[in-house]
């Protein structure tokens, strides 16, 4: 059958001598859409470095008491375009899969991401997961073309965090 040219409810199949007719399998169609859920007002609405991130985590992030991995979508022009959960886990860990990571970025036609999560133990110091995991997303996000600017972590009060990218640690291409 050619494009264009509409085709019967049912095939005609060959087994043996004997025609038989088979129903055509149904195939789902889907509409993949972001779903804005609300706003969070901020003071810099473009991402200069990663204090700016910080300032805009620590808002967004004031009061949890688990560890939430978020990602901050980012214009070519480091402008904010949204912020996405992508994982809420535990006192002390949350999965984090780099299709969900990058989902919304895709979704939104993001240039840039940055990576963030807190620590609920109020120190922001990376674990070796931590590590382990930005090198895979940094990696993921190459892949895909866009770029992963920074991994922050944000700890108690409401300026401890820790930057990767302003570590050294954030490997950029």
């Amino acid at each position: 059958m050619k494009y264009g040219q509409t085709a019967s409810s049912e095939q005609l199949t060959f087994l043996g001598d004997e025609p038989t007719t088979k129903p055509k399998q149904a195939v789902p169609i889907y509409r993949v859409s972001l779903v804005r859920e609300s706003r969070l007002h901020c003071y810099h609405k473009q991402i200069r470095s990663s204090a700016d991130a910080s300032t805009l985590l620590h808002t967004y992030l004031a009061d949890v008491d688990r560890e939430h991995f978020v990602v901050l979508m980012l214009d070519q022009k480091n402008k904010i375009i949204g912020i996405n959960t992508v994982s809420v886990g535990s006192l002390t860990a949350s999965v984090v899969h780099s299709r969900e990571v990058f989902k919304p970025a895709i979704l939104s036609n993001a240039a840039a991401i940055i990576l963030a999560h807190n620590h609920p133990s109020g120190a922001p110091q990376p674990s070796q997961e931590d590590r382990v995991l930005t090198v895979r997303l940094v990696a993921a996000g190459k892949l895909l073309g866009i770029s992963v600017l920074d991994h922050v972590i944000i700890g108690d009060g409401t300026s401890a965090y820790f930057s990767f990218a302003d570590e050294g640690l954030l490997e950029r291409s």
